[in-house]
């Protein structure tokens, strides 16, 4: 009997989403203990789809010949680049509507059916694959089942003419010691890694990755900058708009502590750039406060996201 590969297959499907991803993968490492992971990274995934693999994968489901004649128009499409038109034969072309359907398609035969079906029913110890568009995580409980996927997988992908990156796919062991390499991992924009609940008990947390954070902090500095000359009041409530897209995305159970710090860094660089305004600086810290606080307030720090099977921990 086939399972149902959609139940961790997260992009591009209706009601789906990164926060289901995560939280998919959040029970899986949490209750089940499957604390050995595989952070796997395609290099330029999108680019090295092979036409005649995907036109054998869409021979199993696709048999109407309209969208099979409109299919092959995307592929065959041109790209501009500076001005230069190629004709790749390979990839999918991007910024077509069709890119993301055609990537995840591809992705369904070469990785989750394979994993699913062949490689689950050979593992010793439970295991679980979680999937956003090219972005995926496999988890175990046994180490030797982690070892021999880890072997296995990039011949799995080089079969189909894709490539794992060496230095970006790793085996990481969630216990290792503090201090320890390899004991944590980035996924949707956040890093993962195991501590203990309130309860006591071992399970995945979460902060915003190092690097999202770095540049959303760069990204909304720059826009402050260069829109210091604003009215005051217009540019807080263009900032607000910012500062509660990055909640809605960021603010998720355990990570209270990322959005916070990206509250005061945008704080921070807003008091910075609204005192080089030109003149003298008018804005002590005590009366910003006041200003971000209770006169024009800036959005505090709010969980969007906030799960029941959480509380189980």
């Amino acid at each position: 009997m086939k399972r149902n590969l959609n139940l961790f297959s997260y992009s591009f499907r209706p009601g789906r989403s990164q926060h289901q991803a995560i939280d998919h993968m959040f029970k899986q490492v949490s209750f089940q203990k499957m604390h050995y992971i595989i952070d796997a990274d395609l290099r330029n995934y999108f680019g090295s789809i092979n036409h005649g693999f995907l036109r054998e994968f869409l021979d199993k489901r696709v048999k109407d010949g309209v969208i099979r004649r409109m299919i092959d128009k995307w592929l065959k499409a041109g790209v501009m680049e500076s001005g230069n038109i190629s004709y790749p034969d390979e990839g999918t072309p991007q910024g077509s509507i069709v890119s993301p359907v055609l990537s995840n398609i591809y992705l369904h035969y070469v990785l989750d059916e394979w994993f699913s079906e062949q490689i689950q029913p050979l593992l010793k110890g439970k295991s679980f694959i979680v999937r956003f568009a090219d972005d995926f995580i496999l988890g175990f409980t046994d180490k030797s089942d982690a070892e021999r996927v880890m072997e296995v997988l990039p011949k799995r992908f080089a079969k189909y003419e894709l490539t794992l990156h060496p230095e970006k796919t790793k085996m990481i062991d969630l216990n290792s010691e503090r201090g320890g390499s390899d004991r944590s991992f980035d996924f949707l924009g956040f890093t993962h890694y195991l501590s203990k609940s309130r309860k006591g008990n071992k399970v995945l947390m979460r902060k915003t990755s190092s690097k999202r954070l770095t540049r959303a902090i760069m990204k909304i500095s720059s826009f402050i900058k260069l829109n210091r000359h604003m009215k005051l009041r217009d540019l807080i409530a263009a900032i607000n708009i910012k500062l509660r897209g990055h909640y809605s995305y960021y603010g998720i159970t355990f990570n209270s502590k990322g959005i916070l710090l990206f509250f005061e860094q945008v704080k921070r660089s807003l008091i910075k750039w609204l005192n080089r305004r030109g003149g003298k600086p008018i804005w002590k810290w005590d009366r910003f406060v006041l200003l971000v606080n209770s006169w024009d307030p800036l959005v505090k720090p709010f969980i969007k996201h906030s799960y029941v099977s959480l509380q189980r921990s």
